[in-house]
C-alpha cells in the first residue's frame, strides 16, 4: 500500500468534509429564517433581506421563485441595498397584481406566467420601470438601480 497516496486521499477527503461543512454552517443557517410570505391576489411573496444572513437567505431562495426584485442605489465606491421601496406589478392588461412596499432589498414573488411592468418607487419619489417576462420553469432575477 501506497502511504503518500493514503496519506493524499486522506486529506483531499478532509478538505472536502471541511469545505461541505462551512457551505452549510453559510448557507443553511437554521437560525435566519427567511420572513414571512404574504398573499395578495394571486401572488404570493415576501420581502426583507436586512443584515447579511438574511440577504444571504433570499438570495439562496430566490431560485424556488420565478420572480426575485433586487433594489440597489448606485453609490462610490460601491453600490448599496434599498428598502422601503414602493413596488406595483402591473400585468399586459395593466391590472395591478401587486402592490406592497418592502421591508428590505429583496422581493421574491409566485405569480402566474406572463408579462409585467414592475415599478418601484423610493422614499424620494424617484422611480425604476422595469418590463419582465415569467415563464414556467424559470426563475427571473431584476435588479433596479437608482442612480
Amino acid at each position: 500500500m501506497n502511504t503518500n497516496k493514503s496519506m493524499k486521499t486522506a486529506i483531499t477527503g478532509a478538505l472536502l468534509i471541511a469545505g461541505t461543512l462551512t457551505w452549510v454552517a453559510v448557507h443553511a443557517n437554521p437560525d435566519v429564517e427567511l420572513p414571512a410570505l404574504q398573499t395578495q391576489g394571486d401572488v404570493t411573496y415576501m420581502t426583507g433581506g436586512i443584515g447579511d444572513q438574511e440577504a444571504a437567505a433570499m438570495k439562496h431562495a430566490e431560485s424556488h421563485y420565478p420572480l426575485s426584485l433586487e433594489f440597489v442605489q448606485h453609490a462610490n465606491p460601491r453600490d448599496q441595498f434599498k428598502a422601503d421601496i414602493k413596488v406595483t406589478m402591473t400585468d399586459k392588461s395593466g391590472n395591478v397584481v401587486l402592490d406592497t412596499t418592502t421591508d428590505g432589498p429583496f422581493l421574491l414573488a409566485n405569480l402566474p406566467n406572463g408579462k409585467y411592468t414592475v415599478s418601484a418607487a423610493d422614499e424620494k419619489g424617484k422611480s425604476v420601470v422595469k418590463h419582465v417576462t415569467v415563464a414556467a420553469g424559470k426563475s427571473e432575477h431584476v435588479m433596479l438601480v437608482w442612480s
